[in-house]
């Protein structure tokens, strides 16, 4: 099993470009079950992303994959199988997403219950409660999700008793061919969902925002033919940012959109890094008089939970204490104990953590336990003074694409190793 070796004290320096998008990507990838061909460009070619064309694969979808080009061509023309099975959703929670496109143009679906990380319970009832409103009839046995919608889904209103990023994509894309207008309320708006909704306009979808949470979508018969590119990834923007912070480095961040990172980019600067902003890039330069901050994860366009443990890095450096209240899941602080392990001093409460800053880190040997926690323990050891070495990285590998290859060319003493 891989690991990371990493020796810190080193400065990130340079420039580096963000890949796309893995949590655009794979609500996009769900949903072009709904139309022939698609060329799909900057796509991420993670672990993730190759779990999702498997399945895809699996149900009758012909892929081809362009490494260097980063480009997936998908072609949809023959008639799908509709079982997805365990093998392929047990790792990815994303996997559940292929329910509503399969139920819109198939009228039945057969899903495993999907996986994913351990960072919480993430009950996928919003989805099911959703779609029986939409008509369909389900029934869960034996771990597997059985949908069948026998005259196709049905328009409806409906209003999500709690934000959920998942919810909103799988209803939006099943909507998509659904027999009449589907209005949904108290949607999830993370700009990964504007994308995918983006996509789905330019295959033929009718779909429109109303306000910031509730968008209308009148369904259709048959969707196009499509070329799309896919967004930046703004977790990993994040997590460059935060690198460049804690090892007081000056690096530029490539091929983003600033405005879609403004929560990351405000924290920081109160923090005392020093960003500057241009069309297309960011550049960000660390200081070595941090401050201390508190922080809540919210939906978008909050603090993302998905950068709460690689802050949590940033924070050990500051002058003063900070606190995070984690408000998307339960148990999103299993990186504490690396994090403590390696000098921090972190006290978790409930919810809460706080961490006491000015601390020195030093290097040790490292067990992730989900992907942006070992997003944090790479910060970490750049950041400490000694060796670490990471094991568990696969959790890296779902989510950040050639990442110690590209923290190698900014600087970093980092390898892989077997």
């Amino acid at each position: 099993m891989d690991k990371l070796e990493i020796i810190g004290g080193r400065t990130l320096q340079g420039s580096v470009e963000v890949s796309g998008s893995k949590n655009a990507s794979l609500p996009i990838l769900a949903s072009c079950i709904l139309t022939n061909k698609v060329v799909l460009k900057n796509v991420p070619l993670v672990t993730d992303i190759q779990t999702m064309l498997n399945l895809l694969s699996s149900i009758g979808s012909k892929i081809k994959i362009n490494h260097q080009n980063k480009t997936i061509k998908i072609d949809n023309s023959k008639k799908h199988k509709t079982v997805a099975k365990y093998q392929l959703v047990k790792t990815m929670r994303a996997g559940v997403l292929v329910l509503g496109p399969l139920l819109a143009k198939y009228g039945k679906a057969t899903v495993s219950l999907p996986g994913g990380c351990s960072i919480g319970p993430r009950p996928i009832d919003l989805h099911i409660s959703a779609l029986k409103k939409m008509g369909a009839k389900i029934k869960i046995i034996n771990g597997y999700i059985h949908a069948t919608a026998k005259y196709g889904l049905k328009g409806a209103k409906i209003n999500f008793k709690k934000i959920s990023v998942g919810a909103t994509e799988n209803l939006i894309i099943a909507a998509c061919m659904a027999n009449g207008k589907t209005i949904l309320t108290n949607c999830a708006r993370e700009p990964e969902i504007k994308d995918l909704t983006n996509f789905l306009v330019k295959i033929g979808s009718k779909i429109r925002w109303i306000n910031k949470r509730k968008v209308e979508i009148e369904g259709v018969k048959k969707l196009n033919n499509a070329n799309y590119s896919i967004m930046f990834d703004r977790i990993e923007a994040g997590t460059l940012m935060i690198a460049a912070a804690a090892t007081r480095g000056s690096l530029a961040i490539k091929k983003i959109q600033p405005r879609i990172i403004n929560k990351e980019i405000d924290i920081l600067k109160k923090m005392g890094v020093k960003i500057i902003e241009k069309k297309n890039k960011i550049t960000v330069i660390g200081s070595k008089k941090l401050r201390g901050i508190k922080i809540n994860t919210l939906p978008y366009p909050g603090f993302p939970t998905d950068l709460q443990a690689q802050i949590m890095v940033l924070m050990c450096r500051a002058i003063g204490n900070s606190k995070i209240q984690e408000n998307i899941f339960e148990n999103r602080f299993m990186h504490v104990a690396e994090l403590n392990r390696m000098g921090a001093d972190i006290k978790v409460k409930g919810k809460q953590a706080t961490i006491i800053g000015n601390k020195k880190l030093s290097g040790a040997e490292l067990m992730a336990t989900d992907l942006r926690a070992s997003a944090s323990l790479v910060i970490a050891a750049l950041a400490s003074s000694e060796k670490s070495t990471i094991n568990r990285i696969y959790h890296l590998d779902r989510g950040y694409e050639k990442m110690e290859k590209k923290l190698l060319k900014c600087g970093a003493h980092i390898r892989r190793v077997k």
